[in-house]
C-alpha cells in the first residue's frame, strides 16, 4: 500500500489533539479529548503503544483486540494517577493489511472508509449518540448535521476500564483507495467531496 499522511489543527483550536499512526502494515489515527493536556496525551500515549503491540506481527483479530485494551488501560491508568489528565480519552481508527485483507480497528468516531470502483463506503460506524439515534431511524441525517449532542462520543479509548473495539475484517482489491481520518475532515466536507478528492 501507498500511504500517504497529514495532519493539521484546524481553525478552531488552539493545538491538534490528532496523532498519526504510520508503522510498517499498520496505518491510523487517534483524535485526543479531554483537555489541552489530556487530549495531546491520550492521542500520543494510545498510538504508540499500538505500535509496541502490533509491529512485527501479522494482522490477526485477536492481537489487534489486545493492542487496544492495552492502550486503553494505559491511558485510563494515567488519567487516575494525574488529576491534570483527568477524563481524558481518544478516538482510534487504525488499518493493518497484509497481501489480502485489512483489519480495521475502531473505537470512537474516527472513520475508515473504502474507495471502490468509484463508490465511497464508510467502514467503520460511528460510536456517538447521534450515529446511534441515525441508526434507530430516531432522526434524519439533515437533523444529525445539527444535533446538540452530535461530539459526544459512546466510546473512547481510556474513559473507561475496559473498552470493546469493533474489529472489521475487509478483502483488498487492487486499485482500492482507504482513508482514515478524524471528525475534523468529515465534520467539514461531505462524503461527496471526500470521493471525489480520492
Amino acid at each position: 500500500m501507498r500511504v500517504c499522511q497529514r495532519t493539521h489543527q484546524g481553525r478552531v483550536r488552539s493545538s491538534n489533539q490528532d496523532c498519526l499512526l504510520v508503522d510498517g502494515r499498520v496505518y491510523g489515527v487517534a483524535d485526543g479529548m479531554g483537555g489541552h493536556q489530556g487530549g495531546e496525551t491520550a492521542s500520543r500515549v494510545a498510538v504508540q503503544v499500538l505500535k509496541n503491540a502490533l509491529r512485527g506481527k501479522l494482522p490477526d483479530r485477536r492481537a489487534l483486540e489486545v493492542g487496544m485494551e492495552a492502550a486503553n488501560r494505559r491511558v485510563y491508568d494515567m488519567a487516575r494517577h494525574d488529576s491534570s489528565l483527568s477524563g481524558m480519552g481518544t478516538t482510534v481508527t487504525l488499518l493493518w493489511e497484509d497481501g489480502k485483507r485489512v483489519l480495521v480497528g475502531h473505537v470512537g468516531d474516527s472513520r475508515a472508509y473504502r474507495l471502490r470502483g468509484g463508490e465511497l463506503k464508510q467502514i467503520t460506524q460511528d460510536h456517538s449518540i447521534v450515529a446511534e439515534l441515525l441508526r434507530n431511524n430516531v432522526i434524519t441525517a439533515e437533523m444529525a448535521r445539527n444535533h446538540p449532542y452530535r461530539n459526544v462520543i459512546t466510546r473512547a479509548v481510556g474513559v473507561d476500564p475496559v473498552v470493546t473495539p469493533d474489529v472489521i475484517d475487509e478483502d483488498k482489491q487492487p486499485d482500492d483507495v482507504w482513508l482514515v481520518c478524524s471528525d475534523g475532515l468529515y465534520n467539514m466536507v461531505s462524503d461527496d467531496v471526500i470521493r471525489d478528492t480520492l
